[in-house]
């Protein structure tokens, strides 16, 4: 409720548009999901109190000015009466005085009111069009006779001398009512309005012209964005619009080779929204902007297929370094399919273009048999796609070498991935030699795990050799490769001995992982002891849950009779000790923000990004203690975050409050209540204490304990420097 206030704000012009001017905060410290201007002139708001779950109850709040201010009273008043009178029973004459009412509500119930009644009506409409005192009941005049235009065109007829009128706004409200109303002997009488020098006159004019699909308006149209210059985004959108709906393809390809930046600009939108292929011409443009612009056009949304071939040979253009343009060449090539296609992935990946985009080139080549089904640029759903790997695998094979030389990591980790992925093992003892000299731990990481899928027959000795490595990265991925050795008993115990005596908490989680993943027979002795450990409290806590996941794992009636005294079930904070260390901060960071399940981010926000509807986390690390964030996590209600939880009070004497937490100290207590001021109360004074449930629900019951103690790892790290 604290984050969701309710604004006021003003508009003014700014071209064919408006902006804003001005806000102002209304009310605050409520949740409001619905807001309207009640019959008396009040505003009504609905608020579901605190959070968004469904809690069977709820309030309205009636926002108005006290009586002593009220000046509107009178208007107030009449304004209520004529919202509910019987409009079906006033005579014409009463219903045209209302269209020149201040409430845009009576104006529009008598406008309604009055189309209904047909040639009678469009002599008031008429009639309201012709004063020039009220500009409000002219434009709900042209309003009304558009609703009869689009039954009977005759009734359109006194419109078209108003395209002419003083009034700016009159001429684009009927400009607006005639495209509207599809009244095509208007088409001609609109064509000055192109060039008029009111914007929304402009915009107007121009979005009925393409409603009217009148192709003389072709020429006049791109005078327009020629003298527009992308200056007024709107004004653009409204020729485009009108261009692409009368459907002249010949002079919007024309435009290739104009000398004017804005006119080449609209032309790649305009064969955009017509899926023209001619787009692919814009390829060749001097501006790399409008290039990128093309390269939209061809692989974004439905897709231009015709032209991806085109879009594909940009990828051989060392002039162009835009990556939105770059991703979608690569791209291309992958949905063609074609042998050039490789080539041009190939080449690309090693030239001296950014090392990010290279790797994708290579990532690409990758998934060549079997792409994603989803777009590798803008997640549509593409459908899927089975190749035949041997000509990717023919063509990349006097390239290996090379690529496997090259200074930027990204590219060699790349490659790397992409002999694996295909299986393509010729290079194996190159590999293994970069593994030796390698400087980045990437590399090899990257390496150790593309041999191992290689079945690379020095493995063995590669995966101890990165066991004992200098980084702890590579160390944890030699670790989880083996499960894939046939190790002796003996040989298990020395590793374990060593891990569990020098590793880092991350070597000992993944060595968990991997002895769960072993016969028991090789491990039985191991986990004995580590459990012994854990029920003499010897045993780092981070590792608790990865020792009850392995044992888990292997299935073993002793080891889990063993395990079972020092477990629980429950579903409290002294349930879940085993996730409060050991997390990863990263894998919590990715469920916070992607989730579907525990939708973290729909209501938290983190440096600004996020929902507002519970509190933000962004210093939460420095707020909370650990123990705190996993009791926020699995017990909720046990505490209330300032001004998003509501508490009830017994007071000594019977007395009883309740309202939003905003404050708490050793002292006192400060609560947000109907009331103006917030009301203080004495900690002395509370006899029973009551915290409303929390909207948040139990996080035990949406996550897994793995994930519960990486989000607490995460948290944890939010603090601000």
């Amino acid at each position: 409720p604290v984050r969701s206030p309710i604004w006021s704000f003003g508009l003014k012009p700014q071209g064919a548009s408006f902006v804003l001017d001005g806000e102002q905060k209304i009310l605050s410290g409520i949740l409001p999901t619905g807001i309207r201007f009640g019959p008396d002139g009040a505003l009504y708001a609905a608020d579901w109190i605190n959070g968004w779950d469904a809690k069977n109850y709820g309030r309205v709040w009636k926002v108005d000015v006290t009586a002593d201010k009220n000046d509107l009273a009178a208007l107030r008043a009449d304004t209520k009466r004529l919202m509910l009178l019987d409009y079906s029973a006033q005579t014409a004459a009463a219903l045209g005085a209302l269209l020149q009412n201040p409430d845009q509500r009576i104006r529009q119930k008598a406008q309604f009111e009055l189309a209904k009644r047909g040639s009678t009506g469009s002599m008031v409409f008429i009639q309201a069009i012709a004063q020039k005192d009220n500009q409000l009941a002219r434009i709900h005049g042209i309003w009304g006779l558009g609703q009869l235009a689009r039954q009977d065109r005759v009734f359109a007829n006194p419109l078209l001398a108003l395209l002419t009128d003083t009034d700016p706004e009159i001429r684009a409200q009927t400009a607006t009512v005639l495209g509207d109303a599809l009244i095509a002997e208007a088409a001609p009488l609109l064509l000055p309005m192109l060039t008029n020098e009111n914007a929304r006159v402009q915009f107007f004019g121009a979005q009925a012209l393409g409603q009217l699909h009148y192709q003389p308006a072709v020429a006049p149209l791109l005078a327009m964005l020629k003298a527009n210059n992308n200056q007024d985004v709107y004004l653009r959108h409204a020729a485009v619009l009108a261009l692409s709906r009368i459907g002249q393809t010949e002079p919007i390809v024309a435009l290739a080779t104009n000398p004017d930046p804005a006119l080449r600009l609209a032309a790649v939108l305009v064969l955009r929204r017509l899926g023209n292929e001619n787009v692919k011409l814009f390829l060749r443009d001097t501006d790399e902007y409008i290039v990128a612009e093309a390269a939209r056009a061809i692989n974004d949304d439905e897709s231009i297929t015709p032209a991806l071939p085109a879009l594909a040979t940009t990828l051989a253009e060392k002039r162009f370094t835009s990556e939105p343009l770059l991703r979608r060449a690569i791209n291309a090539c992958l949905r063609v399919g074609g042998s050039e296609q490789i080539d041009l992935l190939i080449a690309f990946a090693k030239t001296d273009a950014d090392k990010t985009l290279r790797a994708e080139a290579l990532a690409t080549l990758a998934s060549w048999a079997n792409p994603s089904v989803l777009d590798r640029v803008d997640g549509r759903y593409r459908g899927e796609l089975i190749r035949d790997a041997a000509q990717v695998r023919q063509r990349i094979q006097p390239h290996l070498a090379e690529l496997l030389q090259a200074t930027d990591k990204e590219v060699v980790v790349a490659t790397t991935q992409l002999l694996s992925n295909l299986g393509i093992a010729d290079a194996n003892e190159q590999l293994a030699r970069r593994f030796a000299e390698s400087q980045s731990p990437t590399e090899r990481a990257a390496i150790l795990t593309a041999l191992n899928k290689l079945s690379y027959p020095g493995m063995e000795a590669l995966i101890k050799q990165g066991m004992n490595d200098a980084d702890a990265d590579v160390r944890t991925v030699a670790l989880g490769l083996m499960s894939g050795l046939s190790l002796s008993t003996e040989t298990v115990a020395d590793v374990s001995a060593s891990i569990f005596t020098k590793g880092t908490e991350r070597e000992q989680q993944q060595l968990l992982r991997v002895l769960g993943t072993l016969p028991v027979a090789k491990t039985e002795r191991v986990f004995t002891g580590l459990i012994d450990q854990l029920a003499r409290k010897t045993l780092a806590p981070g590792l608790a849950l990865d020792l009850a996941e392995a044992i888990d794992s292997t299935k073993s009636v002793p080891l889990l009779a063993k395990l079972k005294p020092l477990r629980t079930s429950g579903m409290t904070v002294a349930d879940y000790q085993d996730a409060l260390l050991g997390g990863n901060a990263q894998l919590g960071r990715r469920y916070f923000n992607t989730n579907s399940v525990g939708q973290c981010v729909r209501c938290h926000a983190v440096n600004g990004q996020g929902g507002e509807v519970g509190p933000s986390l962004t210093n939460i690390g420095n707020v909370l203690s650990r123990d705190q964030i996993l009791e926020a996590l699995i017990e909720p209600s046990a505490r209330l975050s300032p001004g998003y939880g509501t508490v009830s009070l017994t007071l000594k004497g019977g007395q009883t409050a309740t309202g939003v937490l905003m404050q708490e100290t050793d002292a006192e207590l400060v609560l947000k209540t109907e009331a103006a001021e917030p009301l203080k109360i004495a900690k002395a004074r509370v006899t029973k204490r009551e915290n409303v449930p929390s909207s948040m629900p139990p996080m035990g019951y949406l996550m897994t304990k793995r994930e519960i103690r990486d989000m607490v790892a995460f948290l944890t790290s939010l603090t601000k420097k």
